[in-house]
């Protein structure tokens, strides 16, 4: 069973029908016994980064995130969720976050040094490399695409833990792994063919080992 932590912020039901579709039992819930208890946990979210660490914060669940972080637990943050995992966001000033990873979400800069000009947010597909192995990328060729909703990003503190990007208007840390733990700024749930295998990849993890 796949436990999706409910806490209000949004992109919850897609990603329910998305592991539906894959065959695998998934709960929406913010129970934490509940949570606690799931083969793997996924992390969703759209919206503000302050607003999402006060939600998680009310319902207590930051301690059950690091508690299943810490026991190994496969875990999945997607969009917000990745930033989540984080420290901080410029989206949200003096706001800590959950500090699990090494890094720091900042905003998509609206034009390059060449003064090319670029929307933000970016939405729509976009293409990854991989500096570095992933086992959400088994099986999925370099230069896939991918879609992306988001006007922030991740600048990952540990190079090696970084194991997908994409290029917009700058270089964007777009998923990474450590241990059990992994997390994707794009939304494998939308992503079609390629988002399913991703999400097939991560079903596919068993609990071993600490984060």
């Amino acid at each position: 069973m796949t436990a999706i932590i409910d806490y209000g912020a949004g992109n919850i039901r897609s990603v329910q029908n998305a592991l539906q579709y894959l065959g695998e039992e998934a709960v929406l819930t913010s129970d934490p016994s509940v949570i606690l208890s799931a083969d793997h946990v996924i992390l969703p979210g759209v919206g503000s980064f302050g607003d999402a660490m006060e939600r998680l914060r009310s319902a207590d669940l930051t301690g059950v995130i690091r508690k299943l972080c810490a026991g190994g637990t496969p875990f999945l943050g997607i969009c917000l969720g990745l930033q989540l995992l984080f420290e901080q966001s410029e989206e949200s000033p003096g706001v800590s976050g959950l500090g699990i990873l090494p890094g720091r979400i900042v905003r998509i800069p609206e034009e390059t040094d060449s003064g090319t000009r670029y929307k933000v947010p970016e939405i729509g597909w976009n293409s990854l490399t991989y500096p570095n192995h992933g086992r959400l990328f088994s099986g999925v060729p370099e230069g896939a695409y991918v879609y992306f909703v988001h006007s922030y990003y991740l600048q990952c503190a540990d190079s090696s833990l970084v194991t997908a990007r994409t290029k917009y208007s700058t270089m964007i840390d777009a998923s990474v792994e450590k241990g059990n733990v992994f997390a994707c700024q794009f939304h494998p749930e939308k992503s079609e063919r390629i988002g399913m295998q991703i999400l097939r990849n991560f079903l596919s993890v068993r609990k071993e080992g600490v984060c």
